[in-house]
């Protein structure tokens, strides 16, 4: 059980860097941090998917509690404003813990107070439970709880500001309220067990969130509160709120907070929990977010993180259904870079989320021997993506007379490393990457096993091809004056011309279950990218070596991704890291140890700053601060199906 204690909480700047996260399925959440202080415009009680897992807006952006015991106001709050904190209620807190919901605890002399927040899973609700301890001569004190809801409806992305248009009125009935800022964004009905309710109608302005200001972002917030919950706890010792886009009765609190503790256990432990926090509903199936809280689902993303999160916590239904849902959206052989969030079209700009598709199926249809599906409604979507490939889709794709793939065209970047700065990006890569080839040559492999199950298939043409793309890989990819591969050959498509700056993408040329090097070249590259990349929390993206090396992940928007992927640590590359050394070691005692060495620190970081999930980033100079989404979907993953191939 993640607890942390009053030293924590009490001490703001440190507190003001642990954040917590609900999720319901339908790419809605809750998130603060753990004195409730929202540092990010993303933070909120209720971030509601109107078409899930898209269209996600902030409408209840937290709520103001007071509590008074024998008239004597405690504020229990905390907000940043310009020059000021105020409410300083962190001050009054004694704990926080993480399980089964995120709960606050207060002490007020000997009267202590908890809340827990849930998320109810499959529905755009919020539930909020207080509860009332008293020992001693409190037993007989007057204790009273006020809430104050303050909303924001406005996309998550955004910021919102008083304005005019913003509907206060709200209806109420006997536990019920309702509300409707805006025309085009559905009703917010509270449900509650108040003792009165008081109508106010007052706008608080100037939020600061500190988390904005540091990424070079806007960073204020005006916020509505529309009425004042009034409970008396001594009538009763525990209060209770549902804000949620369908109205509920207050007795099913009890039902719905068993309901989720209920649901949750059944899902697994703790890794199995974190996972299932990125599967969401979309359409008739489901998808994987990327990350919280400002990532959609992407397509690289998705099929990265499919065996992690679905075949390796024992769902390998849910592993089905996105496959499925994933070979709706194959166009011209390539898979979406990104599905449409907030309206728009799917972006089809990744040259390799289409061949990481091809690894997510071998992973389910060798887990389960489901063969009977696969070549009824995927093989074909295969069959079109590598001849796509073959001869030529969006962005110059295609596969070469030597065997290679090219990827990419000026002011484009196809691969995981597309980071972009006014538009131009840092990485272009155009040429042909070395994971690129990788992951081509695996997909090869992987469609001659599966045409060999077939009378007539094409065992034999896939299998010329990928011998064709390993001879050329051999010849073209081997930098031998620094023992390891080139990143990317035939830059800009001039042959012979290759990229030798040492990155990560080489790791893939040995991790993926069809490999190009045999072990004693695959262990000559290890050294080096040990030497030059590794850190305790996963790859640096750049060696230091490198004069473009940036060791630090901070700054605005530019400085940010300037230094996305020029030497910024990505947790998501350790799970490669630790398969190819295991793989590359024979599997030995020894590697063994090394590999699930290398992987405690990610474990110590999701046990205990991670809040049960793992960064983004880190920086790629010591102490390695984390940085970027705080809960990162093949963060997670990759770790979960290393650590269970190597243990």
């Amino acid at each position: 059980m993640l607890y942390l204690p009053v030293q924590i909480c009490r001490d703001l700047a440190t507190a003001s860097q642990k954040e917590w996260l609900e999720t319901n399925g339908l790419g809605g959440f809750a998130s603060s941090t753990i004195t409730g202080l929202n540092t990010r415009r993303y933070h909120a009680l209720l971030c509601a998917a109107l078409e899930p897992p898209s269209r996600r807006f902030v409408l209840l952006s937290k709520v103001e509690e007071t509590l008074l015991v024998d008239g004597t106001r405690y504020e229990l709050s905390v907000n940043t404003y310009p020059g000021a904190v105020h409410p300083s209620g962190y001050q009054f807190q004694t704990s926080f813990r993480k399980e089964p919901f995120p709960t606050f605890t207060w002490q007020l002399d000997d009267v202590e107070l908890s809340k827990q927040v849930f998320l109810v899973h499959g529905s755009n609700s919020v539930v909020v439970e207080y509860f009332l301890r008293a020992q001693g001569p409190a037993v007989q004190r007057d204790v009273k709880l006020e809430i104050r809801p303050l909303l924001a409806y406005r996309g998550y992305h955004e910021l919102a500001h008083h304005n005019q248009s913003f509907r206060g009125e709200f209806t109420t009935s006997c536990g019920h309220l309702a509300i409707t800022p805006y025309a085009t964004l559905p009703t917010l009905h509270f449900s509650h067990d108040a003792a009165e309710v008081e109508k106010s109608g007052y706008w608080y302005y100037s939020f600061e969130y500190q988390r904005e200001r540091e990424r070079g972002l806007d960073f204020v917030e005006d916020l509505y509160q529309p009425f004042v919950l009034h409970f008396d706890l001594n009538a009763r010792p525990q209060a209770a709120m549902i804000a949620s886009l369908e109205p509920h009765d207050i007795a099913a609190v009890p039902e719905l907070h068993q309901g989720e503790v209920a649901r949750r256990k059944s899902v697994g432990g703790k890794l199995a929990a974190a996972a299932d926090q990125f599967i969401v509903a979309r359409g008739k199936g489901h998808s994987i977010i990327a990350g919280y809280p400002w990532f959609a689902d992407w397509g690289r993303d998705t099929m990265i993180s499919l065996p992690g999160l679905t075949l390796s916590t024992a769902r390998s239904g849910l592993a089905k259904e996105i496959l499925e849902e994933f070979c709706e959206w194959v166009q011209d052989g390539m898979l979406p870079n990104a599905l449409p969030d907030q309206g728009g079209q799917p972006q089809y700009n990744s040259v390799d989320a289409a061949l990481w598709y091809f690894e997510a199926v071998r992973a389910y249809v060798e887990l389960t021997g489901d063969y009977d599906w696969f070549f009824e409604r995927i093989y074909s979507v295969l069959e079109e993506i590598v001849n796509a490939y073959i001869r030529g889709t969006r962005f110059h794709i295609r596969l070469e007379s030597d065997g290679l793939v090219h990827a990419g065209e000026p002011g484009v970047a196809l691969t995981w490393m597309d980071a972009r700065v006014n538009g131009v990006p840092v990485t272009p890569r155009i040429g042909k990457p070395v994971e690129i080839q990788a992951l081509w040559y695996n997909a090869l492999r992987i469609m001659e096993s599966f045409a060999a199950r077939q009378d007539g298939g094409r065992k034999d043409f896939y299998a010329h091809l990928a011998e064709s793309t390993r001879a050329a890989f051999r010849s073209k990819f081997w930098n031998g004056s620094a023992n390891c591969l080139f990143d990317v050959v035939d830059v800009d498509g001039v042959a012979g011309r290759n990229d030798a700056s040492i990155r990560p993408n080489q790791v893939f040329a040995l991790s993926l279950p069809h490999k190009l090097l045999e072990p004693a070249a695959a262990r000559q590259v290890l050294e080096v990218v040990e030497r030059e990349l590794l850190t305790p929390f996963g790859l640096r993206t750049l060696s230091p070596r490198d004069p473009h090396y940036c060791g630090t992940y901070a700054g605005g928007v530019v400085e940010r991704d300037s230094a996305y992927h020029q030497g910024t640590v990505w947790p998501w590359l350790m799970g490669p890291f630790v398969v190819a050394h295991f793989e590359a070691h024979g599997r030995d005692a020894a590697a063994r140890q090394r590999c699930l060495h290398w992987l405690s620190a990610l474990r110590e970081y999701r046990t205990t700053e991670g809040m049960n999930q793992l960064p983004e980033v880190f920086d790629g100079d010591p102490p390695h601060h984390a940085g970027g989404c705080p809960a990162q979907a093949w963060s997670l993953a990759t770790v979960i199906e290393s650590f269970l191939k190597v243990y």
